[in-house]
């Protein structure tokens, strides 16, 4: 796991500043911390118990530093300045407006800011920024038109942009298209960035990769023919390090189940564990019909291929089984990771573990959703009418079915977190009449209106539910919600005006997970102008302490996966929620950036 610092935030709370920062998952569960205001002491006794304090005699603009005292650490960070309201705000370089794509049009085509994602990118323990800003005029696949290009940019959390890299005009802009990771994938302590290329791609020191000059857009916008590369990009200056060409293969374009582009260029990617100690990358296409993954080891500067699984290749069973997502987590508990893609998972080797026939879906999660069971759970809708389950519950290992709910309808959304205390475990639900269910299947009320994702931002325990108000016409305003059991409904907790939600309906924020501070999760969103992002932190005292969740490794790889297609809320490898174990970690030293 990534070597962090201390993560601390202060945002004005109730009677004062609340003071956050992370317990790594490195260090003992009983570490003990002393809280600083402008280089003064503010903690009678070192705090224990929790990984936050409320400083009632503080104010916007004091400056707050946290040291661990136990032990032979005694190493204060860097002071923060305490934020003068709920968010820190992230200016942007936004792309100006470009003449549109299309032939015989001279409209301009405007840049918002989309998805993102987090990496050490400087090697200096904090989180960066890598955002997709992308052309009003994107497509989904099932649409024909050209498009303008899809653009990544680099920040730091002040603002500071370290890079632009610009995919090109023969990369079609679109949730489908650029499934980007940002991870460090050779352990040098520094993140990079690996994504789909082409030709006319332009890395962050301007030097172009492949033809400029080439144009492989057809009459309809669409490119189905021309070469496809696979580029690992520096964190700090976004320069290209290696590019090959990109695994899974085009091929014929009609292998996939059309013949003009719309299932042959749907991509995935995530990153994984495959052999328990490094990472690796995998990137996919397909999941109608013909489904491929390769995976990738990224190793002193050059990409080598881990392995290539083909469903045309004797894994007939494997086929159509995909979402719009994949997940990734050592499902068997072989300290390896799989690949959860959808109705089937693929082993850490490339082979097929199981696919349980179910199709297709929109929405997966996977997690230990009945602590009381060993192992970890799937929960997933599926889109076919005919599918055998709307939604299901399975065994992550094995994909035994633990409760289905057929709807015969497509089943788009569905949601799992422990939002009702009083039943153990998780609870999950779905629209078509799928209903509200304990993670083990008994019904327990109508499904709540919201299922799009989750976030931990109050105190307590439970999981809360980060939607958007849909307003039509692209225009959603991001809320948090929490679920009344008694009274079968939302309670309104948060609505975070001017700002707004990504990817129409699905409602996603920017990014959303343990960014900063304790094990709480921060939102990140785009001002509607795009102007600038906002960085949402809950003002909420907690008495629980759990160590940083971007020290559990499928929490963490969660958050690299969590823009691709359809987003998904991450969740760890162990139960958080009422009457969760105490999380224990070992009393080890903490890790360094160079071992």
């Amino acid at each position: 796991m990534e070597a962090l610092d201390r993560g601390v935030v202060a945002v004005p709370a109730e009677d004062g500043i609340l003071v956050r920062w992370r317990l790594l998952g490195t260090e003992p569960r009983d570490a003990a911390f002393d809280v600083y205001r402008d280089g003064e002491r503010v903690t009678d006794e070192p705090v224990t118990e929790s990984t936050n304090y409320r400083d009632p005699d503080g104010e916007p603009g004091d400056a707050y530093a946290v040291e661990r005292v136990d032990g032979d650490d005694g190493q204060r960070c860097d002071p923060v300045e305490a934020w003068d309201r709920e968010y820190r705000r992230i200016p942007l370089e936004r792309p100006d407006p470009v003449e549109a794509a299309a032939p015989d049009d001279d409209s301009l085509v405007a840049y918002h800011a989309n998805d993102a994602s987090v990496g050490d990118l400087t090697g200096d323990g904090s989180l960066d920024l890598v955002l997709k800003w992308s052309p009003e005029n994107a497509k989904d696949n099932a649409h024909e038109g050209y498009t303008n290009q899809t653009i990544l940019d680099a920040y730091e959390l002040d603002g500071t942009h370290l890079w632009r890299i610009e995919l090109g005009r023969n990369v079609r802009a679109g949730a489908h298209y650029t499934q980007f990771l940002v991870y460090d994938f050779d352990g040098d302590g520094r993140a990079e960035l690996a994504v789909r290329t082409a030709d006319g791609t332009v890395d962050g020191e301007g030097s172009v990769i492949g033809d400029p000059d080439a144009d492989y857009r057809n009459e309809t916008g669409r490119i189905i023919e021309g070469p496809e590369y696979f580029t690992v990009f520096d964190g700090e200056t976004g320069a290209a390090l290696t590019t090959v060409d990109y695994e899974p293969a085009r091929g014929d374009i009609a292998d996939w189940g059309d013949d003009y582009g719309n299932r042959g260029d749907r991509f995935l990617a995530g990153v994984a564990y495959l052999d328990g100690e490094r990472p690796s990358i995998v990137n996919a296409r397909g999941y109608y019909e013909k489904t491929v993954l390769a995976a990738y080891d990224f190793r002193d500067g050059e990409l080598t291929q881990r392995w290539v699984f083909d469903s045309t290749e004797g894994n007939e069973a494997y086929e159509g089984q995909g979402n719009h997502q994949l997940s990734v987590a050592d499902v068997d508990g072989d300290g390896r990771d799989e690949i959860v893609y959808g109705a089937c998972v693929i082993d850490h080797d490339g082979t097929g573990l199981y696919s349980t026939g179910w199709l297709h879906g929109d929405a997966l999660h996977c997690g230990d959703f009945l602590p009381e069971r060993e192992g970890l759970e799937v929960y997933q809708v599926h889109e076919p009418e005919d599918a055998t389950h709307g939604a299901s519950m399975r065994e992550a290992g094995t994909g035994e079915l633990i409760w289905g709910e057929y709807t015969g309808t497509d089943t788009g959304r569905g949601m799992v977190a422990d939002i009702d205390p009083e039943h153990d475990g998780a609870e999950a639900w779905a629209p078509a009449g799928v209903g509200l269910h304990t993670a083990d299947g008994e019904r327990i009320g109508e499904t709540p209106a919201s299922y799009n994702s989750a976030i931990w931002w109050t105190g307590d325990l439970r999981r809360e539910l980060l939607d958007h108000d849909w307003e039509g016409d692209g225009v959603g305003i991001p809320t948090i919600e929490r679920w009344d059991p008694e009274a079968g409904e939302l309670e309104r907790l948060e609505t975070f005006e001017d700002t707004r939600s990504n990817n129409w309906t699905k409602g996603n924020p920017c990014l959303s997970g343990d960014l900063l501070g304790d094990w709480r999760e921060e939102v990140l969103l785009r001002e509607p102008d795009s102007e600038a992002l906002r960085l949402y932190a809950t003002p909420h005292e907690t008495d629980h302490r759990i160590p940083t969740l971007l020290h559990d490794p499928q929490y963490r790889l969660a958050l690299a996966w969590q823009n691709v297609a359809y987003n998904q809320p991450p969740h760890p490898s162990f139960f958080l929620g009422v009457g969760m174990d105490d999380p224990s970690t070992a009393d080890v030293e903490p890790v360094s950036a160079d071992d």
